[in-house]
């Protein structure tokens, strides 16, 4: 049989809808988590934590820079990234499902508006959907990898026969090598290839000519591996993992055994040496429990809307069920069609789901298994987008299984227009966008990058700023490296602390002749008054150990007591005390910069008590800063202790008031009844404290009640959001 000439039209349109849904819902500026990172690297050829993604930065670099012409944000251009890379995976998979539907039931109206439909639905699932409207993680350039590979592949399975086919294979080759350099779920087609091209036509394996191209294309797709050392050589700002070689034949033995020799920091980078996963039958969780952790994830793609719980409930059950035996029906429709296509889109399915689940070996969901309380047995966040591509493909076939049962229902009917009389049925396939637009949507939230605004605009000029995790850290890299706001302050990230590379970067970056300049050009008129300029840089940098002493550092029980002098005051750690790397590392910075430089912490719990310095600390806003006087010196003025229920901080009150009432800003806060992303409710649990003590110290202060009123208000309203109510937001 004479397959069915691609839908071009039909996959253009279902690609150029979703585009559409994408740019509508689209992110306006940066986000948590690995979205500001992300964005920053590619504004400034960086270096992403591990593996360096160097395909993705190098991609979205020259992207922004084609976007340049059109005024949009950095932000924005990058974020387009993602709904562009995603609406062309829906194209080729457009092109994969109308390729399937018309052998079964032909190549009519009827098979291309069940291929777009099937396009749509994939688009609209949750995770889809969410990772399409902000470039959060480098994932739907691998999707669209995926989706170019099985497009590849069956057409070449169409057309085996011709001379020259084979072009096809070695084209979807190379795409799945340079694919590997933005992340390794872009490998994930090769068993179902495999599979193909076993039951199509397996003597091309044994063609010279086949192997030697493919071979060489594997060996440039790869090459791109190279940018990661070249890039680190030139030392940017953001640098992590250091990958640079003595070199080039070190690099190259590290790029082509993918991390397995070579050039140490090179091969650490490339095999995520950092994040220390056990072996494959170490399990972090039940292998039942990881599965069931999935299921969560799919629970959420068709109506993420429905019963906000975040674990699996009975609420969306319905629809669960409804669309996996809907993406079955799409896996017996492929077998109609082609039992070699069915094979390689169910080994496909597999291997983007139970495949998936067992190598990555989750620890235990992030919001499931409640009666394991050790949070370091729980991953820090959701990780549904580790998934992204089975749940498109799961859409489509979904949508595949649909226009099937619209099918049968055409032929049940007795009607001269049977499919314009069982046409409603199709309309399922809306439901995942109207039941997940509340939670995928992201357009108008300016949370993040206003976090970063007002986290910076806390801080005096030349000041520390300890952070508590990427998640409110990614951010402030973001309004520094791309928006140029305040890069005279260094963000440390705690975390970050227990590598080798970072704290000799913080070295290098904060010594006199790379300390950037403050500038106050891009802060508020308040702000300026705050910190008015111009001032003298610091002298040293923010820590005076060498790079070989801070390597020899190691995590320690002390066997005796220890005293630490800070300025004016001491700190004792009793005998039997831990001190892992990462705080000795801390308490470094902090002895060797408090007298240059003013020292902030992000909250007072954490790093900052586990140091012994939360007495210490000053609440400044958002932020802490340290405060070193000892007991018998004088409080400075507009200093205000709230009482012990509301944790008994020290609150600097006139200033803490000028930058909540005129500095900050609250767009994506005011007026938000819904916190998608459980992970990082702290933000609005920061919010809720510090306008508890902030209304709690002007009550003592003796400041009007109408005032002190609008800041208890303001405390509820965040405690409502924090707490997943749906009460609206307000400042005031």
């Amino acid at each position: 049989m004479t397959p069915p000439r691609p839908a071009w039209g039909t996959a253009a349109a279902t690609g150029l809808a979703a585009l559409l849904l994408y740019v509508l819902t689209l992110a306006p500026t940066t986000g948590f988590w690995d979205a500001s990172e992300y964005i920053a690297t590619a504004h400034i050829l960086g270096i992403p934590h591990p593996p360096g993604n160097p395909f993705f930065v190098v991609l979205a670099r020259s992207w922004s820079i084609l976007l340049a012409p059109t005024g949009l944000s950095v932000a924005v251009r990058i974020n387009l990234l993602a709904a562009v890379t995603s609406a062309l995976s829906v194209f080729f998979l457009v092109l994969v499902a109308h390729r399937l539907l018309a052998v079964v039931y032909g190549d009519g109206w009827q098979a291309r508006l069940g291929a777009a439909l099937s396009g749509w639905m994939g688009a609209t699932a949750f995770t889809v959907w969410h990772q399409s409207t902000l470039n959060e993680k480098v994932y739907t350039v691998s999707v669209l990898v995926i989706a170019a590979v099985s497009w590849l592949a069956l057409r070449w399975r169409d057309r085996r026969d011709e001379p020259g086919s084979e072009r096809l294979l070695l084209v979807a080759v190379f795409v799945l090598a340079l694919g590997s350099t933005n992340h390794l779920m872009s490998v994930l087609p090769v068993p179902a290839l495999a599979v193909l091209v076993l039951a199509s036509r397996p003597t091309v394996l044994l063609r010279p000519q086949f192997l030697t191209r493919g071979v060489l294309l594997v060996l440039v797709g790869l090459s791109l591996s190279f940018v990661l050392p070249v890039r680190a050589a030139q030392d940017p700002v953001i640098n992590e993992g250091d990958p640079t070689c003595d070199g080039v034949a070190e690099a190259a033995v590290a790029v082509y055994t993918l991390g397995r020799a070579g050039c140490p920091a090179l091969s650490a980078n490339l095999t995520r040496e950092q994040y220390q996963k056990p072996p494959l039958d170490q399990r972090m969780a039940p292998f039942g429990h990881q599965v069931t952790n999935w299921f969560q994830y799919f629970d959420w793609q068709w109506s993420r809307g429905i019963d906000p719980s975040e674990r699996p409930g009975t609420a969306r059950l319905p629809f669960t069920v409804l669309f996996g035996l809907l993406g079955l029906a799409g896996l017996w429709v492929a077998l109609r069609a082609d039992a070699v296509a069915f094979a390689y889109l169910g080994v496909l399915a597999g291997t983007l789901t139970l495949g998936l689940v067992y190598y990555l070996n989750f620890k235990y969901g992030y919001s499931l298994a409640p009666e394991v309380t050790d949070p370091g047995l729980h991953e820090v966040r959701e990780r549904d987008y580790f998934f992204l591509g089975g749940f498109l493909l799961w859409g489509v076939l979904a949508g595949m299984g649909l226009t099937g049962a619209w099918q049968t229902l055409a032929g049940l009917t007795r009607s001269d227009r049977p499919h314009r009389l069982t046409a409603p049925v199709l309309l399922l396939a809306l439901v995942p966008v109207v039941l997940n637009a509340p939670w995928a949507a992201r357009n108008g939230d300016w949370a993040a990058r206003d976090w970063a605004w007002n986290l910076l605009m806390s801080v005096e000029p030349y000041g520390v700023l300890f952070t508590n995790g990427d998640n409110d850290t990614f951010p402030l890299w973001y309004l520094q490296e791309v928006e140029g706001i305040r890069r005279d302050v260094t963000v440390v990230v705690g975390q970050y602390l227990f590598t080798s590379w970072y704290p000799e970067q913080l070295r290098e970056w904060t010594a006199p002749d790379r300390q950037r300049s403050y500038d106050a050009t891009g802060a508020s008129a308040v702000a300026r008054e705050l910190h008015p300029a111009p001032l003298t840089p610091p002298r040293e940098p923010i820590v005076a150990l060498s790079p070989a002493e801070m390597d020899a550092i190691g995590s320690v029980r002390l066997d005796r007591p220890i005293t630490v002098s800070f300025s004016e005051v001491a700190v004792q750690y009793p005998e039997g005390t831990v001190l892992t790397r990462g705080q000795q590392l801390a308490l470094a910075i902090v002895h060797d910069s408090y007298d240059e430089r003013p020292v902030y912490f992000a909250t007072r719990a954490g790093l900052m008590n586990e140091l012994g310095l939360a007495r210490w600390g000053v609440r400044q806003g958002l932020v802490v800063k340290l405060d070193l006087r000892p007991p018998s010196a004088p409080e400075p003025e507009g200093l205000v202790r709230a009482g012990e229920g509301v944790g008994g901080a020290v609150v600097a009150l006139p200033r803490s008031l000028r930058l909540v009432e005129e500095v900050y800003r609250y767009r994506g806060l005011e007026g938000r009844t819904l916190w998608q992303d459980r992970a990082t409710l702290n933000i609005p649990w920061s919010f809720y404290f510090m306008y508890l003590q902030l209304a709690d110290a002007a009550r003592r202060a003796g400041h009007p009640t109408g005032q002190v009123q609008e800041l208890d208000d303001a405390a509820l309203a965040y405690e409502v959001l924090a707490r997943g109510g749906a009460r609206g937001m307000s400042r005031r």
